[in-house]
Parts: structure tokens; sequence; C-alpha cells
């Protein structure tokens, strides 16, 4: 990287006459980057937006909508690692059966940390999702070492502001990471004959207690109603089959695509 001055002292050399070759030499700047930065009207320093949690006066996310639909994937399939000089990667893994989740995980990091490039690490069977920022841990404070079920996942106040103010992205995100709809079926007996019925539902497994509750908590201040389905006797499973709810369901999230 080159400051603006350097910058401006290889274009003045240029529009002075000299050719690409002999201010490279100069300059020890590489031709390429000559060549390109004549391509810009004017040349201009990047500025990084500040982190909002940051500031003398911590605000919100620039894009509080998108923040609440990450926070969701992040609770359920991401992590956030450190790396080198105070700089974390979030990574969220994805399957790849699902190539719109992706696209949709991709565009809303984007949106939350609009300064810092995004990109997919392909693995076999899924996609982790990937962008580096040193204020990761600002934005999502439930950060921490061990598993996510192992210690306690709790919402700060302003987090929780942003899910009150936009719980079917939050949702919306849950069960993208860890829920699914599928179709149950059963039968019945009608008129002496057995008639098979299929009627759809959701579900969202994770085995942090804090999370699962972060997840009714939501979908009671929406109106769907749900119930626990325990695996053995660990309450993993929530279920949505009511056919109210899974309409309402329906309407805000529908099938992963």
């Amino acid at each position: 990287m080159y400051d603006m001055g350097t910058r401006k002292r290889a274009l003045l050399l240029v529009a002075q006459g000299r050719s690409l070759n002999s201010v490279s030499k100069e300059t020890g700047i590489s031709r390429y980057a000559i060549r390109s930065w004549q391509t810009r009207l004017e040349p201009r320093e990047r500025v990084s937006k500040p982190c909002p949690r940051c500031q003398e006066i911590p605000g919100f996310p620039e894009n509080p909508a998108a923040y609440a639909y990450l926070l969701g994937l992040y609770l359920g399939d991401g992590c956030i690692s450190a790396r080198r000089r105070g700089v974390y990667v979030m990574r969220v893994v994805l399957d790849n059966a699902w190539p719109g989740i992706i696209d949709a995980c991709e565009a809303a990091m984007r949106a939350v940390r609009p300064d810092n490039s995004v990109c997919r690490v392909r693995k076999q069977g899924c996609v982790a999702v990937c962008a580096a920022s040193k204020h990761w841990p600002c934005l999502f404070p439930q950060h921490g070492p061990g598993k996510k079920h192992e210690r306690a996942i709790v919402l700060e106040p302003w987090q929780q502001a942003i899910v009150d103010a936009h719980p079917w992205e939050f949702i919306r995100g849950l069960i993208h990471s860890d829920g699914c709809r599928i179709t149950n079926w059963t039968t019945r007996l009608v008129a002496g004959e057995r008639k098979r019925y299929e009627y759809p539902r959701y579900f969202f497994s994770n085995k942090s207690d804090d999370i699962r509750k972060l997840f009714t908590d939501v979908l009671d201040s929406v109106g769907v109603e749900w119930t626990t389905l325990a695996r053995g006797s660990d309450p993993f499973n929530i279920s949505i089959a009511r056919k109210a709810s899974v309409a309402l369901m329906d309407t805000h999230v529908g099938p992963k695509h």
C-alpha cells in the first residue's frame, strides 16, 4: 500500500512526460500500480467508518435488520476467531444445498461491516462465509472461549432492542442456521378407508438452553405457538406445528433455498 503523497508524486512525474518505466525505476513502484492510478480521475484515500459500538456514545449497527439476521446465523452456525494484530474473523458455515442462504449471509456481513471484504471458503459439502474485522467482538459480545452451549449466551440491551424491532429477521437467521421446514404425514381412517394426510411444520434444534430460549422468546413476541420435543432426556428441539403458526412462519421465513 502506498500513501496518497507517494501516489501524487508518481502521477506528477508521469504528467511531466516521463515514461512509466523511468518513473517505476526512480520510485520503486511497479508500472502496473502507476497505470492503475492513472485510470482513476482522482485517487482517494480509503476512510473506514468507525465501529458504531466503539464511539464515545455507542450506537446501533448501520443496518439493524441485516444485523438481526446475521446475529441469528452467528448464534446457530457461526464463530469468531482471533487472529494477529487484534483482528478477528467471523465465520458462518452453511450447507451447499442452500445457495440462497449463502448469498444472504454474505450480503448481511457486507451490510453490517461495509468496509470489510467478505470471502467464501469452500469445503466438502459446505461453504464458510468469512470476514475479518477488529470489531466483531464489539458487535457480537457473545464471542468467548469454548462452545456456545457450554457458556452463557445473553443479549446486550442494545441487541435486544434490535431483535425487538426486527424479530422476523432474527427468527429467519436462526432457522436458516439451525432450523428447517419439513412435511410430516399421518394416516386417518375415513369412512372405513385409511387416507394419508400431509402437513408442514418447522423445527429448530440447538444444544444451548440460552439460544433456544432466545428463539422461543421472540416466537412468543410475534404470536407463534411452539412446543419442546425432547431427544431422549435433552430438550434440544423446538417444534412449530399449529396451522396458524406455520402460516405465519411461511409468510416471514419460508423453506430454505
